[in-house]
């Protein structure tokens, strides 16, 4: 099926069709007649199956076909986090390139002032984090009671963070004659007694269980002791050359060390965890998601907000032995009918975890066999000082993995280093000079390293 035959505007087809977009997902095809006739939705899906631009268009499809003369909060759609808060708008915003909607992002971490001029001007859409959101009600800068469609997006993950007394004052202060959607990845009863307070005979959506459909994700498990773990990493890394790679870690500071190392060899990686500022976290995102790096080491909390649809490989470096999270990361790859690939590092005291994988998954996961040899390993291209030492040019890579490897210029502007020019690799000091000082910093890294994920070459 077409989307001009699911009864989408010309302004809106031309925008998804610049994105894109060819036939609708499963989601799509199933929601958007629904969305557009008025009806409550319940939908039950993982990220990345298209329901950002399903409700989306819902939202821009009703601005159209009824321009309001004042602009008052047409639309309000509540996320988790702030990182889902900032795609939404965007997906949005691009979705409505055609359409005179006005689409604002309101969330915790930012200025609230920087909020209030457009809110001030007037907005069609807020998009919006609860706590913030309830933030602006109490002051008066939001008002609700021009609201025609509210979304609770991710309902799940509001539920764990917390939110669900929130999300029910937020709902409260909107008319009851609001058309409301609710999309969750899995329905735990809190989920579905929320559905029934606030949606009025909602028609339900199930376009995945509570397991995540994997048919286009190839999951491969490598067994390594935990000496050679990291060393297995770099020689993967090194031979598939990946798109766009993933990487999960456990810890805000395995990130921090991890992506230190990728740097020192070569790779163009930046970290992300919830110690970094919220600045900091969107610069790391938005490199990514433009393609300025290839690597991103992330641990979950962090990963959360995070949509690209053209991640080629996630590797867990770490894994988890809960299956739920399991699906949940692997399942950045592979999305929107491409290709991806799952690769695990399980050490030989988690032999049983595979199968456990494998039953969540409905899948096999095959294993890697790999030759760990020091001649097979990438060569360092720069040095890396102390993480508390020398930040700014020739230091560390500025403060919490943004500064630059010696040289302001090169392919990427962020993170790893620029090949090539007068000499062959330029990193830690300027022009390409390794001084004493900085020979002692890396070893000392190198040395941290080894306590911390083993030995490597």
């Amino acid at each position: 099926m077409e989307f001009g035959k699911l009864g989408v505007s010309p302004a809106i087809m031309k925008a998804i069709t610049e994105m894109g977009f060819k036939e609708p997902t499963p989601i799509q095809e199933q929601g958007i007649p629904l969305l557009l006739q008025g009806e409550d939705i319940i939908g039950q899906a993982q990220t990345g199956t298209g329901k950002t631009a399903a409700f989306g268009i819902c939202i821009l499809e009703r601005i159209i076909s009824k321009p309001a003369q004042a602009r008052k909060v047409r639309a309000l759609v509540l996320a988790p986090t702030r990182e889902l808060a900032v795609q939404i708008t965007g997906e949005i915003q691009k979705i409505g390139k055609y359409v005179d909607a006005r689409v604002l992002a309101v969330y915790g971490g930012q200025d609230i002032e920087k909020q209030l001029g457009p809110l001030h001007s007037g907005v069609d859409v807020v998009v919006g984090t609860p706590g913030r959101l309830l933030d602006h009600i109490e002051r008066g800068t939001l008002r609700l009671d021009h609201v025609e469609v509210v979304v609770l997006d991710e309902a799940d993950r509001m539920l764990d963070m917390g939110f669900i007394e929130d999300i029910e004052k937020i709902l409260q202060k909107t008319p009851t004659s609001r058309q409301t959607l609710l999309f969750s990845a899995t329905m735990p009863h809190e989920i579905n007694q929320l559905g029934k307070r606030y949606l009025k005979s909602p028609q339900e959506i199930r376009v995945s269980e509570d397991s995540l459909s994997v048919k286009n994700i190839k999951q491969y498990y490598v067994e390594v002791s935990k000496f050679d773990r990291l060393n297995a990493l770099l020689i993967m890394l090194s031979q598939k050359k990946p798109h766009l790679a993933l990487i999960f870690v456990r810890t805000k500071r395995g990130a921090d060390r991890l992506n230190e190392i990728l740097l020192d060899r070569g790779f163009h990686s930046l970290a992300l965890h919830g110690d970094m500022s919220q600045n900091k976290r969107d610069r790391s995102m938005e490199a990514f998601r433009k393609k300025h790096i290839n690597i991103l080491v992330a641990t979950d909390l962090a990963s959360r907000g995070l949509d690209v649809t053209d991640i080629s490989h996630v590797i867990n470096f770490d894994t988890t032995d809960d299956p739920y999270t399991y699906v949940h990361r692997i399942g950045r790859t592979g999305r929107m009918g491409k290709n991806g690939e799952a690769i695990s590092f399980v050490f030989f005291d988690q032999s049983s975890l595979v199968g456990i994988l494998e039953k969540v998954s409905d899948s096999k996961i095959e294993q890697i066999k790999m030759e760990i040899k020091p001649e097979l390993l990438p060569k360092r291209v720069r040095f890396t000082p102390h993480a508390d030492e020398g930040r700014g040019r020739g230091g560390r890579f500025g403060s919490e993995g943004h500064g630059r490897s010696g040289s302001s210029r090169g392919s990427f502007s962020r993170g790893g280093s620029r090949e090539g020019g007068r000499g062959g690799p330029r990193g830690g000091s300027r022009g390409g000079r390794r001084d004493s000082n900085r020979r002692e910093a890396s070893k000392d890294i190198h040395s941290r390293g080894h306590q911390y994920f083993g030995r490597r070459g």
